[in-house]
């Protein structure tokens, strides 16, 4: 039985784009924000994925001198999660990440003014003290608004980095631009044709022009929310 910090590579989950066979063990990711599915430790990123260091150590060193933020924040924890639509910057360099078309995690380089904004999905709304509303976004973070109805679950919002403010509300309805990150049709975008509700158990679908799948698999984005190495399907 392994440690806590790591996770046999044999069962690594398979948004993860490494070889399964070349050693027994990965690092696991830090609880935090995204599952483990959704996220990649940071150490990995930097070592395997974008060949930026040949070894753990030099991502500590890379770490220790405050060269390496998310969202527009230092980090120092070489196992802290890097998810999807996460903004890691290296030095000067800037990645997104992002699903490929067979539901890979991938790491790909923006511009400086890409990396000033990220799109988060609201997963649920709660009210807090004072009657205000939360938001209660894909990737961990809480924003507190004051117009409770102006906002749905399965919205999108633009927000800058690392100031958090929004930017932008993109709402989830019908015609709306959306990225899909589930299903057969992961890493495209898509117009939604149709959003139906289930009054029941079952899952939301949404119907695109020649497809259409369930409403968690699709993430709202627009055009002034460009992703990189990402295409239109429809």
């Amino acid at each position: 039985m392994g440690s806590s910090h790591h996770l046999k590579r044999l069962n690594m989950p398979r948004t993860w784009a490494l070889p399964r066979k070349t050693s027994v063990w990965v690092t696991r990711p830090t609880p935090g924000s995204h599952s483990i599915e959704m996220c990649m430790p940071l150490v990995m990123i930097v070592r395997d994925v974008l060949g930026l260091a040949k070894s753990v150590r030099e991502v500590r060193t890379i770490l220790h001198n405050k060269l390496a933020r998310i969202d527009g924040r230092i980090v120092k924890d070489p196992r802290i999660g890097v998810g999807l639509m996460d903004v890691l910057t290296l030095g000067e360099q800037h990645f997104r990440c992002v699903l490929d078309q067979n539901g890979k995690l991938r790491y790909r380089q923006i511009s400086d003014s890409d990396a000033d904004w990220k799109v988060c999905r609201i997963e649920g709304k709660s009210t807090i003290k004072g009657g205000r509303t939360q938001l209660n976004l894909h990737d961990g973070r809480c924003i507190i608004v004051d117009d409770a109805n102006a906002y749905n679950s399965g919205d999108s919002l633009k927000i800058s980095l690392p100031e958090q403010d929004i930017v932008e509300h993109l709402s989830f309805t019908d015609g709306c631009k959306s990225y899909l990150i589930g299903g057969s049709h992961v890493g495209n975008i898509a117009h939604v044709k149709e959003y139906l509700v289930k009054r029941s158990s079952m899952s939301n679908e949404v119907n695109f022009e020649n497809f259409g799948t369930i409403a968690r698999h699709v993430f709202v984005v627009s055009d002034a929310t460009p992703l990189p190495g990402v295409e239109v399907k429809s």
